[in-house]
């Protein structure tokens, strides 16, 4: 997949930027400071930059419930890589920044990078679904994407501050100290 557009001095084709939004959690070992670095780390993926993050907010555990609650936030891209080159990047990323699967299907984790949003992009295979399927139903991803592009639309879905507004927020919250 890729997209290239006219340059209307050159003539050649180029890469278009297009924007991208990823979830990023935590719930081991200083799970703030990890989701600050993960996303400081996302500033330095190769044809991509950084032009937003989101608070920090705490949330309780979806789906496994013993374990620590999580710390998650957003932030926002722009890129020249391709979808699927984006999404092998942060699979990298995360092994950088020592993920190890989960014993358990939604378990603890040291780091967690989600593709949330490519652009008005839709992509449903064994290893991607982009939007991301649940995205529309969890206070903990549209909190932080809602500080951050509130009037973003997802399709078939709606507007993300009108989406976070009737999220069921409870257990999610804003991180009183970013560093902990």
């Amino acid at each position: 997949m890729t997209e290239t557009a006219a340059g209307p001095e050159s003539g050649a084709a180029r890469p278009v930027w297009e924007p991208a939004y990823i979830g990023v959690g935590s719930n081991l070992d200083h799970p703030g400071r990890r989701v600050v670095e993960a996303i400081d780390r996302l500033a330095g993926l190769p044809g991509s930059r950084l032009v937003g993050r989101s608070r920090l907010y705490d949330s309780a555990p979806v789906g496994f419930a013993d374990q620590p609650p999580f710390v998650n936030a957003v932030a926002a891209l722009v890129t020249r890589l391709s979808m699927l080159n984006l999404f092998a990047a942060l699979r990298d990323l995360e092994r950088q920044l020592g993920k190890t699967p989960p014993e358990v299907r939604f378990g603890p984790r040291l780091i967690d990078l989600d593709l949330l949003v490519y652009g008005q992009a839709s992509l449903e295979s064994d290893a991607l679904v982009v939007p991301h399927p649940r995205l529309h139903e969890r206070a903990f991803v549209l909190y932080p994407l809602s500080d951050i592009a509130p009037d973003l639309w997802l399709p078939g879905r709606g507007r993300v501050a009108t989406l976070a507004a009737t999220a069921d927020g409870n257990g999610v919250s804003p991180v009183a100290r970013e560093n902990e």
